[in-house]
């Protein structure tokens, strides 16, 4: 039998969207093929052998999909660069097919959305194939202090690709998925750190957006003013080109009409020479618990520096950033996460057997076998909060949040050094990023003595994705650190 990872000469396991969509033009591969290949992958690597458990459950019909999309191609070509390339998305993102949206909670288990989220029909209307829900932090780490990241009361625990090591924020089953090649690329979503701490640990590019580049419409809730999905992905240009499909105007998301939308394909800023003329910033204050995780490598990081030096940039080193360690409150969170899921709830189909918190709560205790490994402190904590939107700490602290992360934060050492980025080793940038609303991206930057990967991070102002891309391709392509995950 011949190996389905390579079909035609096509090295599906490591080649880009790009390549996949030249061979589907040139007739040497179908998108059925290429769908038969990644599942043949996950049935291979995710529910057997290394049993990385990354996807909750995969779409039925991604062949019938697949089918008619290479009919479509024949007949009347192809609608663009994700034409017929499956993807992978989070199981906090709805659906409006086969497949449930629960978050990882066995209290949705059998939630099936009556429609799709906003970026899934932008999905749909790009050609991209829906080929499955990955695994993720139950509630995206809204349940349990002591929960394991990675791990679901539905889905399980997701296994670190490159060994036995920490698998990252809450978007974990999309970039274990996205390090295994079990589909084109994938999508995850953060409030802080979900998509950037995963893409550091995996060895993979994740880009968090600004807020409102992505409409938040039909995902599941934790923060009305920090959540934004984004893609994840081997590449940058891989990432890229999946931005590109995912950005657009909602008009039931207010956060999205402050852009314009005028930049319609993120791939045309993949310039290789970018980093000789930019001007980086470097912070290098790593918090005590970074350091004793084990997630930050002092001898890669500034392997990373030089190497910005190397290819021209102006590195500008120790920047300070005033309001790094704040004063923050931490609370503006749970309000929102209490209002919103509270919200989500209640919009629940009539035989769902949970509309508010403390319903989940009860449900939870009913099932705790099953459903309370970690238990749910976290969950009777939010559950308690009352008038979340009225309460004067939410007003101030949000408030406060915007101006310590942007005005004292990320506005200031860009503005003071006149740079065009902020590079943060790991993803320690994450918090203050996110509570600025600003865009960031995490990109592999080697691996340690025992195989651990290692990455960096890139921020920037709002809206400055374009600027951010062009510096993490240079930066991909003049390194060139990430190796795929090898089993035997």
């Amino acid at each position: 039998m011949k190996d389905p990872f390579k079909l035609n000469h096509i090295d599906v396991e490591e080649a880009s969207i790009y390549e996949l969509q030249n061979a589907m033009e040139q007739g040497r591969l179908t998108s059925k093929e290429l769908v038969f290949c990644y599942l043949s992958r996950i049935a291979k690597y995710d529910q057997d052998g290394p049993h990385i458990n990354s996807i909750m459950e995969i779409n039925p019909d991604a062949i019938f999909i697949a089918e008619a999309l290479d009919i479509e191609r024949q007949r009347k070509g192809s609608r663009g660069p994700l034409h017929g390339i499956p993807i992978l998305v989070k199981d906090n993102i709805e659906t409006s097919d086969k497949m449930r949206t629960s978050a990882g909670a066995l209290a949705l288990a059998q939630h099936v959305s009556a429609k799709d989220a906003f970026l899934i029909s932008r999905l749909r209307e790009s050609g991209a194939i829906i080929l499955g829900k990955t695994n993720m932090t139950e509630w995206a780490n809204g349940i349990s202090s002591t929960m394991w990241a990675g791990y679901s009361s539905k889905g399980g625990q997701v296994a670190h690709p490159y060994g036995d090591f920490f698998v990252g924020g809450s978007s974990t089953g999309s970039a274990a998925a996205a390090a295994m090649s079990f589909a084109g690329a994938a999508i995850g979503t953060e409030t802080s750190a979900s998509i950037l701490s995963p893409a550091i640990q995996m060895s993979i590019v994740g880009i968090k957006p600004t807020v409102g580049l992505i409409s938040r419409s039909g995902i599941i809730p934790f923060s009305y003013s920090q959540d934004t999905a984004g893609p994840m992905a081997r590449t940058v240009s891989d990432a890229a080109a999946l931005l590109s499909a995912l950005v657009g105007r909602d008009e039931h998301d207010p956060a999205t009409w402050r852009n314009d939308h005028g930049i319609q394909d993120y791939t045309a800023f993949l310039d290789k020479e970018r980093l000789q003329v930019a001007r980086i910033g470097v912070f290098c204050e790593v918090p005590d618990y970074v350091r004793e995780s084990g997630e930050y490598n002092k001898e890669l990081f500034d392997q990373a520096v030089s190497e910005l030096k190397k290819a021209g940039a102006t590195v500008v080193e120790n920047i300070e950033i005033p309001s790094f360690h704040g004063p923050w409150q931490w609370n503006k969170m749970n309000f929102e996460f209490k209002h919103g899921v509270e919200n989500y709830l209640q919009r629940l189909p009539a035989h769902m057997p949970i509309h508010s918190l403390s319903e989940l709560i009860d449900w939870n205790e009913k099932h705790a076998d099953e459903a309370l490994k970690y238990g749910q402190d976290m969950l009777k904590f939010r559950e308690g909060l009352t008038e979340p939107l009225k309460n004067k700490d939410y007003i101030l602290e949000s408030l406060m949040d915007l101006y310590l992360a942007q005005n004292e934060g990320i506005d200031y050492a860009i503005n003071s050094h006149q740079l065009d980025a902020i590079m943060f080793p790991a993803y320690i940038g994450a918090d203050i990023c996110a509570k600025a609303g600003y865009p960031s991206i995490a990109i592999p930057a080697g691996y340690g003595a025992d195989g651990r990967p290692f990455g960096v991070t890139f921020a920037g102002k709002a809206f400055t994705e374009p600027t951010l891309i062009r510096i993490a391709y240079s930066f991909e392509q003049i390194t060139k650190h990430r190796k795929k995950p090898v089993f035997n």
